[in-house]
């Protein structure tokens, strides 16, 4: 098909949608099964699977005329499975019947999706995590323990990179498995935040039985079936608002337009400033968008990580500074649950709060530096004294 009948293809089937599964009457789950059995979930991905098997970029028409009607933004609620869980089962699962057993309720956001990737005792050193599992005829026993995982106390499944092999190096050794998380032997213990909140999480894995089925990927290729995921997963954080003006710096324009009592013009030149700064991630956001329409999202995608982190906290510092002595107030510090997209709702101090983590989850600007320096502008890489080593000689503190 051409380029012009892709495009009515998804506008026309996201019109049929809105007819017949109104967002703004019917549940919302009933809502995302009909996008799903439309294709409009992921419109790149295959028939029957989510998609309609077009370019990645006529996502963008489908999530332009479904939010117009009212439909509310999936990614917000189960950002896991939307942004990483999705793309990485759609290329790695074993078989049709299990991509769609799983993306099905995923795309509803009847089952929530988390990430049991980053370890206590590793860091930022991903490759260097020491949770095992161990082959037991058709099925896998894992034991170790994952910290930070997003949602994971909601979390129905979850992407687990596990060390299969300690006997070859570190990056050699892995194998990427889905995991049910209300299996025996899954315990999952929530982070208390600054913000009160608590969407981070430790789990600890006990002799979980994972099948063999459930592997995602060669035994010994975790790692590339990881760079699927961690790829998607910085394009998904990093993109920015469609429009001029969307994103964060909505947040301290309309906090601006609230407070004239506190304009300065050495606030109203920062806020400039930031706009600026705001639009041009945007525009570099939606260049690399429409790379990964063409390949897929690649180590660019560190770039609107790397650079949207950062912006996120020098924004909400500059609301703080607007704000002045107000910024000190924040109501309610008690430990509570809450849902993943509930931050954008709450203060603009609680906001600021939960900045603070921008720069660490989804990979620290530290490594995502180290990405664009070695992967994209060809800089000589770090020395590793670990370099093919078997990871059990490797000392760990």
């Amino acid at each position: 098909m051409s380029a012009e009948a892709d495009y009515a293809r998804v506008a026309d089937a996201a019109r049929r949608v809105i007819r017949e599964h109104d967002p703004r009457s019917v549940p919302l789950t009933e809502f995302l099964g009909a996008c799903f059995d439309a294709g409009l979930s992921w419109v790149h991905f295959p028939e029957n699977l989510g998609g309609l098997g077009v370019s990645r970029g006529l996502q963008t028409v489908a999530a332009a005329i479904l939010q117009q009607a009212g439909a509310t933004a999936p990614y917000a609620v189960n950002p896991v499975g939307y942004g990483m869980a999705a793309p990485t089962l759609i290329e790695h699962a074993r078989t049709d019947e299990l991509k769609r057993r799983w993306l099905r309720p995923l795309a509803t956001n009847e089952n929530i999706w988390c990430q049991l990737f980053s370890e206590p005792g590793a860091g930022s050193d991903l490759a260097g995590l020491a949770t095992s599992a161990v082959r037991d005829g058709d099925s896998w026993v894992a034991n170790g323990q994952k910290v930070w995982t997003t949602l994971a106390h909601r979390a129905s499944w979850a992407l687990l990179l596990a060390r299969t092999d300690p006997d070859v190096p570190k990056h050699q050794g892995l194998t990427y498995f889905v995991v049910d998380m209300r299996a025996p032997g899954v315990e999952t213990r929530p982070l208390r935040q600054m913000t009160g909140q608590a969407e981070f999480n430790e789990v600890y894995l006990t002799d979980v039985r994972i099948p063999d089925a459930h592997r995602l990927g060669a035994i010994g290729a975790g790692w590339q079936v990881a760079m699927t995921t961690l790829m998607n997963e910085r394009n998904s954080i990093g993109a920015s608002g469609t429009r001029r003006g969307d994103g964060t710096i909505a947040d301290a324009v309309a906090l601006w337009a609230r407070r004239p009592d506190r304009h300065t013009p050495v606030l109203r030149d920062c806020l400039t400033q930031l706009w600026v700064r705001s639009e041009a991630q945007r525009l570099t956001s939606a260049r690399s968008g429409a790379t990964a329409t063409v390949r897929g999202p690649g180590p660019e995608g560190s770039i609107g990580k790397l650079v949207g982190a950062e912006l996120n906290k020098q924004i909400y510092e500059f609301c703080m500074d607007l704000l002045g002595p107000e910024g000190l107030l924040y109501g309610d510090y008690t430990m509570r649950d809450n849902d993943f997209g509930e931050d954008e709702l709450g203060p603009v101090q609680q906001r600021f709060l939960r900045s603070r983590a921008n720069t660490i989850e989804g990979g620290t600007s530290e490594v995502l530096r180290n990405i664009l320096g070695e992967r994209i502008l060809g800089l000589p890489g770090d020395l590793r004294a670990d370099s093919g080593r078997p990871w059990r000689e490797v000392p760990r503190g």
